[in-house]
């Protein structure tokens, strides 16, 4: 008990020599850099860091792989190429000899044709098949037997019906790109909750005012991630019909390249398809993203 009081009192003239003045502020508002931009940071440079070494380890084994055939050709020609390919990417020689940058913008304006209209007819019938029970037991055998069907065999029959290799390629896109649209949307459509159906009976919502303010919102997270499986299928699909159609786009450019035992720019034409095909993903989940937070906030 005396020791206890003893310590009291040398606590008390400790507090009565403290300072006056505004509160200390938090540890992590005290300096000018917040803890916040130091995190991000720090997670932004192991992110660089990992992928860098990650491609390293690519580069490597291809170095390898190279060493031991004379056909496979070298990073270092690879790089090159795609340094020449990009030098001058929008000349026009005539139809067979065409720049890089025109052979893909051939491509994106097929696959965003065939993605457009994939993206459209999905959503709507897969909204149908889910909101609808009667609609998915007559239709989803459908589904389930086209769907697992190669892109190259739908081919010659959107060629016979279009005459134009062109036309084919892009409703072949339309076919190979609507399955995921269509399955992921009916997905989502159909986990409505109980809660938000009884509240549409309660308020007597009318179709119209359903699919606004219930079916659509709560199916558009999956509506979103079928559009990004569709568009990644179609961005590798078109590359594959491009080669069998032989006429102009990146595909083309591809099996050209081969055809003229020009390796490299083989070489280069895959890291141009990569990156393309990883912009466009980055877009669709940068939308997904901000409907997930759209979600939230509702």
């Amino acid at each position: 008990m005396t020791s206890s009081l003893t310590h009291t009192d040398q606590a008390e003239p400790a507090e009565a020599n403290a300072q006056p003045g505004p509160p200390e502020p938090p540890a992590a508002s005290r300096s000018p850099i917040g803890g916040g931009w130091v995190s991000r940071l720090a997670e932004l440079g192991r992110g660089i860091g990992w992928a860098v070494l990650g491609t390293a380890v690519v580069v490597l084994l291809w170095q390898l792989a190279a060493s031991r055939s004379t056909d496979v050709p070298a990073p270092l020609d690879g790089a090159r190429t795609l340094v020449d390919l990009l030098g001058d990417p929008f000349y026009d020689n005539g139809p067979n000899d065409k720049g890089v940058g025109l052979q893909l913008a051939t491509s994106l304006q097929r696959v965003f044709t065939g993605f457009a209209l994939a993206a459209v007819v999905g959503v709507l019938a897969g909204l149908l098949l889910g909101a609808s029970r009667r609609a998915w037991l007559a239709f989803n055998p459908v589904v389930q037997v086209l769907r697992p069907v190669s892109p190259l065999a739908w081919f010659p029959i959107w060629l016979a019906v279009f005459k134009d290799a062109s036309q084919a390629s892009i409703f072949v896109i339309f076919i190979t790109a609507l399955w995921p649209t269509l399955i992921n949307t009916a997905a989502g459509a159909a986990e409505i909750p109980h809660d938000h159906r009884n509240v549409a009976r309660v308020f007597r919502f009318g179709r119209i005012a359903y699919l606004r303010h219930v079916l659509v919102p709560n199916a558009l997270p999956s509506i979103i991630t079928g559009l990004r499986l569709s568009m990644g299928i179609a961005w590798m699909v078109i590359v594959a019909v491009e080669m069998l159609s032989g006429n102009s786009g990146i595909g083309f450019f591809v099996w050209d390249s081969y055809n003229a035992g020009n390796l490299s720019s083989v070489v280069a034409a895959i890291v141009l398809i990569g990156l393309v095909g990883l912009i466009l993903d980055a877009i669709l989940v940068r939308l997904s993203r901000k409907v997930a937070i759209e979600e939230v906030k509702s």
